[in-house]
């Protein structure tokens, strides 16, 4: 379900019920009668559903996190909030970019389309800018021929399923995040998608190298050794960003974790 779509078609029909109100049926109506039940219900809906419109298309959106792709960093069932305008304006529904703002940058928490089926939001960590060579091997991750420095820190206990993971800080941008990998877990990526620009990526036992191209992003789930990202089905284009994530503003389970993150 599209729902920018059907806040879009519902704004268009109020707004039109209350300017048809404004314009032709309130001249003809008699002093004092009443609004008819659809000019009442349309016209008082139009400036709620405007503000909805506004503030869900250009600044902040919320999402529910479906998966445990971006585990520790954030869990299934965190509700967050993603800045709409920091990477840019852009029209709802088309998603076309009308001003640029800002690019992403390594390490930011980024939610976009989907490349292989738009109509789904995934959400991931920027690892790789265009023209970055990003090689992930043994686990481990390089960008431009330089290690990513990475420091071993307590396991991680998944509660939910009862095992630990290996769990370390990488510093991407200016600050680190917590990022897991599984000690049973191979090192190699099964069965990569054929994704546009498959060339710029080369596969062996190891891991993957990949070069982004302009343009594109190459990006990646903390929680390494379960999460399908650009390792698997490439990269991300511009046109496909929807926004910055950096909110958890409410999770059933834990109120503890509502605050930002990064």
């Amino acid at each position: 379900m599209n729902f920018a779509l059907i806040l879009l078609i519902l704004l268009l029909v109020s707004a039109a019920v209350w300017a048809a109100d404004v314009f032709v049926f309130r001249k003809r109506r008699a002093v004092g009668a009443k609004e008819p039940w659809w000019v009442e219900y349309g016209a008082s809906f139009f400036p709620v559903i405007l503000a909805v419109f506004v503030l869900r298309s250009f600044i902040v959106e919320p999402f529910k996190i479906p998966s445990g792709s971006m585990i520790p960093t954030l869990l299934v069932g965190d509700f967050i909030l993603v800045n709409k305008y920091t990477y840019g304006i852009r029209l709802p529904v088309a998603n076309l970019k009308i001003i640029d703002i800002n690019s992403p940058q390594r390490g930011d928490v980024m939610v976009f389309r989907y490349p292989e089926d738009p109509s789904l939001d995934y959400i991931k960590r920027v690892v790789g800018l265009p023209g970055d060579k990003v090689a992930y091997r043994n686990k481990r991750l390089t960008i431009n021929g330089l290690p990513i420095a990475v420091e071993e820190v307590e396991d991680y206990l998944h509660p939910e399923r009862l095992y630990y993971s290996e769990q370390f800080v990488e510093k991407l941008g200016e600050e680190g995040h917590r990022m897991l990998n599984d000690r049973d877990a191979p090192a190699y990526i099964s069965h990569p998608a054929q994704f546009p620009n498959r060339e710029n990526c080369s596969y062996n036992s190891a891991g993957v190298i990949c070069t982004v191209p302009p343009g594109e992003y190459f990006v990646m789930g903390d929680n390494r050794d379960n999460s399908r990202d650009s390792r698997f089905w490439g990269f991300v284009p511009e046109e496909n960003i929807v926004g910055k994530a950096f909110f958890i503003w409410l999770n059933f389970s834990d109120f503890k974790r509502i605050g930002p993150f990064g």
